[in-house]
């Protein structure tokens, strides 16, 4: 028989596997559109940067952290810095929690998107596309009941059927990956495909001094490799000294920017050449002006240029389309059930049995995401907000890191000063530049806008008043209970996580007496 410690270590080492094999399903989230300003190459630069100098280090902080303490995020930070320090970690689940909700309504888009094109033509121009596009997303309320399927199927998922989910995605995980092949092959053989590529890879220097762009390659590297979700730590709980999380954090992680990198050369080879092909009249400046405005969050990039392309390929082009879209679901959906895990396992350590847990993690999921598949707007402001708060994740990571002890915590294979340093300095460079510069996307800083200051650093601070509210409850409630352990002799604590400090005792209906030693705390003496 296979130990039960082997059994738990390949049971981690397939969910980390899975969850990272689902991240490929986040390429509709790849902020290609932003690649544009200036050039895409300053992008790539900095999008590269980010995952040496952030994502990789933030993931073996995770993996480490999962693998000593056991518990998941919140418990996590209450075992390194203690009672006090326990909102840090509730804020990184919220924050997870908050980019479940409008994640899954674009998971919905690809169940329609997979059962539209088994009983539609693909389309033959972008103008076709983005009517389909806009008839579904922005124009009906079809999204609503997406977002509910993709909830629940996610959910089934992790309560029931799990094993099966992840066989499927075993198969059609690498059958994605596949088509991003294919795709990405078809693409460079496009007339005019070159151009794309061209541009892609043209830098403008001008562009490092602009924040917003640092903004989007460290928002984007960090939700493309789930760098300062939390999501890791529970999942490697599981892990021993035997699994090299130095290889996970960095290889890892690696394969999913080179797929990205693959869909973005795909995405400018297509739409320049179709754009090219079909109106020869317009310039270079008018391609870009088309791919800045090609859905919210760039989604438009995935779901009206790739039909496009599909197209083009001739009647198999209809087979590859509904296998992209199947496999997107599919790879999604594994991401998450990560998701859902963390939100569970958080409520558990609360004492919430799991079978109450996960009912509520995808009614709350379902109700918070509601508005984002209502209003395409607010799916825009929330994957801003949220996916830029990853940064705000990654510098509580890096505090824990440095409270606990950098040298004690055996990470000086990273640089223990430049990641928040990143962190603090990225947003505060985002804020001035948007007070002084007036720049965006035609929004005032001070306006209740999309992704204004205003309305970023308000949900920020309201989510961050509400766990520190939370954590002060919490503290106050404890001190409470331990008053009484002087006159009862039993310590509680309403978070069902081991505490530190004093001993227990059993009651003294078991011939037990309780006493103090001379460093105060509670010993039993048999009567």
């Amino acid at each position: 028989m296979v130990p039960m410690e082997a059994m738990e270590t390949k049971m981690a080492e397939a969910h980390i596997s899975r969850r990272h094999l689902g991240s490929c399903s986040r390429a509709w989230a790849v902020s290609w559109a932003r690649a544009t300003s200036g050039g895409g190459l300053v992008f790539l630069i900095t999008w590269m940067l980010f995952l040496f100098l952030w994502s990789s280090p933030l993931l073996i902080i995770e993996y480490g952290t999962g693998r000593y303490s056991k518990k998941a995020v919140l418990g996590s930070f209450r075992k390194f810095l203690g009672d006090n320090h326990m909102w840090c970690g509730a804020w990184i689940t919220m924050v997870t929690f908050c980019i479940s909700c409008f994640y899954s309504v674009v998971l919905g888009w690809c169940f329609y998107y997979f059962i539209y094109y088994i009983g539609h033509s693909l389309p033959t121009t972008e103008e076709q596309a983005r009517r389909t596009f806009q008839d579904y997303a922005e124009d009906s309320r079809w999204p609503v009941l997406t977002h509910a399927i993709a909830v629940l199927l996610a959910g089934l998922c992790v309560t029931k059927g799990v094993k099966t989910i992840e066989k499927v995605s075993l198969v059609l995980v690498p059958v994605l990956l596949l088509v991003v092949m294919f795709n990405f092959v078809w693409s460079l053989t496009r007339e005019f495909g070159d151009k794309g590529i061209e541009f892609l890879f043209t830098p403008h220097w001008k562009s490092f001094l602009e924040p917003r762009v640092w903004v989007d390659a460290i928002s984007q590297n960090a939700f493309d490799t789930g760098a300062g979700m939390g999501i890791m730590i529970p999942y490697s709980a599981y892990m021993t000294r035997k699994n090299g999380i130095v290889k996970y954090g960095h290889l890892v992680p690696a394969v999913n920017n080179l797929v990205s990198l693959l869909c973005g050369i795909t995405i400018f080879s297509t739409v320049f050449s179709t754009l090219m092909l079909s109106r020869p009249t317009y310039t270079q400046a008018d391609i870009v002006n088309i791919m800045k405005d090609s859905g919210p969050a760039s989604t438009g990039l995935t779901f009206i240029w790739m039909p496009v392309l599909f197209e083009t390929v001739g009647d198999f082009g209809r087979v590859l389309a509904i296998m992209f879209f199947l496999s997107l679901s599919f790879a999604g959906v594994t991401s998450l059930m990560s998701n859902f895990e963390l939100a569970t396992k958080t409520l558990e350590d609360f004492g919430l049995p799991r079978r109450f847990g996960m009912p509520l993690t995808i009614l709350i999921t379902f109700l918070v995401g509601l508005p984002s598949a209502l209003d395409i707007d607010i799916l825009t402001n929330q994957d801003f907000v949220w996916g830029f708060a990853l940064v705000i994740n990654g510098g509580m990571l890096w505090y824990m890191v440095l409270r606990f002890g950098v040298r004690k915590f055996r990470q000086k294979v990273v640089n223990e000063v430049i990641v928040p340093i990143e962190a603090i300095a990225i947003v505060a460079w985002w804020a001035i530049d948007l007070i002084t510069n007036d720049s965006g996307d035609g929004e005032n800083w001070y306006a209740f806008g999309r992704e204004t200051l205003v309305m970023t650093l308000t949900q920020w601070f309201g989510l961050l008043l509400l766990v520190i509210l939370v954590n002060v409850i919490y503290i106050i409630i404890r001190d409470r209970k331990q008053e009484k352990v002087s006159y009862y002799g039993k310590e509680t604590d309403p978070l069902i996580l081991p505490s530190s400090g004093n001993a227990s005792s059993r009651d003294l209906d078991h011939s037990l007496t309780v006493s103090r030693d001379l460093t105060g705390s509670l010993k039993e003496l048999k009567l």
